[in-house]
């Protein structure tokens, strides 16, 4: 399977369990706020490109280069989900988690750390302190897809 920054890959069709309220699938995945934290501007384009291709609809998309401006941006408003780097300059990945716990427009809001770190230690310090999964790069818009969209469907 080729790479996400270079591949187009075909929008995968949602599929329409319902949710506890009642709503199908695809209104859970609809106008989704999200805020990218990664120090690559590529790799928060490869990042919210691979949320639409899993099938999630973003309503708003917010961008931070490093923690301390992911916090920033959580001031101007509330997210539905954050996806973040562990590895950045200035604050990092472990840091922004930490720090996102006093934040009010935050709490309940879904985390997921997306790395190149292998490390399992750096793993579990992110889970331990509130990320609620991770997904290593590169990925696919599927592995994307597998960890996100139950995140979406139990917030709502």
């Amino acid at each position: 399977m080729a790479w996400l920054g270079f591949a187009k890959l075909a929008r995968p069709a949602l599929c329409s369990l319902p949710a506890a309220s009642g709503h199908v699938a695809a209104e859970i995945m609809d106008n989704v706020r999200a805020l990218i934290v990664d120090d690559s501007s590529v790799m928060r384009k490869i990042v919210e490109r691979s949320i639409r291709q899993a099938g999630i609809n973003l309503a708003e998309v917010k961008e931070a280069a490093n923690g301390a401006e992911g916090l920033g941006v959580l001031k101007d408003g509330a997210v539905d989900l954050i996806l973040c780097d562990i590895n950045m300059p200035v604050m990092d990945g472990i840091e922004f988690l930490r720090q996102l716990q006093s934040v009010d427009s935050a709490k309940g809001v879904p985390v997921v750390m997306i790395t190149t770190e292998g490390s399992e230690s750096h793993v579990v310090q992110a889970l331990s302190m509130g990320a609620r999964g991770y997904i290593r790069k590169p990925f696919t818009p599927e592995q994307v897809k597998e960890h996100v969209v139950p995140l979406l469907e139990g917030k709502k």
